[in-house]
């Protein structure tokens, strides 16, 4: 039997998640761009909420094509805003609109999004962190804290400290799966 970090036990939906997605490097600018519109989502929620709900967003924010969802205009707010398959907050919806403007924008400065983030890693390489317990992991770092400032100043919003720490779980800028976890060795030999 595989062992996994804890709170990778309680579904089908989330243990396929940790076992295939979670802690693993990320480098493709559009899934970078789909886990900061869903963890602005998760907000004040839980992930399992939001993993239920993944393909729903999938189809409504056109694939996460930042660049359809940067020209949504107040129609196709409304429009998102009816939907019952996504989170209906006003603000979250918005928000992906206005993220999707500041991601072209560092896309532009940096030439991809995956460079901007290299930027804060040291050597551009994942922090390998060994926890082993998932009551040592903290909620947010002083790194996590310093991408927030920066995204905020940027123009992204949903991108608070906790937000862009889960952030950098999901997308393997910290190796945080347990020490004892099965896919801990696994994402360290990723880059």
């Amino acid at each position: 039997m595989k062992v996994r970090c804890e709170w990778a036990e309680f579904n089908e939906q989330e243990i396929e998640y940790h076992d295939k997605e979670w802690g693993t490097p990320e480098h493709d600018d559009r899934k970078l761009f789909e886990f900061l519109i869903l963890e602005g989502a998760q907000a004040g929620l839980s992930w399992d909420t939001i993993l239920k709900r993944r393909e729903n967003y999938r189809k409504a924010f056109d694939g996460f094509d930042y660049n359809r969802v940067a020209s949504y205009d107040e129609a196709k707010i409304g429009e998102l805003l009816q939907d019952a398959g996504i989170i209906r907050n006003k603000l979250k919806v918005r928000s992906a609109v206005r993220n999707a403007k500041a991601f072209i924008e560092v896309r532009n400065e940096f030439g991809s999004f995956d460079s901007y983030l290299k930027f804060f890693l040291p050597d551009g390489k994942p922090i390998q962190n060994s926890w082993e317990s998932i009551s040592e992991i903290p909620a947010k770092t002083d790194l996590s804290e310093m991408i927030s400032k920066d995204l905020k100043k940027r123009g992204f919003n949903f991108v608070g400290p906790t937000i862009v720490y889960a952030f950098m779980q999901a997308v393997g800028m910290v190796n945080d799966h347990v020490t004892g976890c099965f896919r801990y060795q696994e994402c360290r030999d990723m880059e």
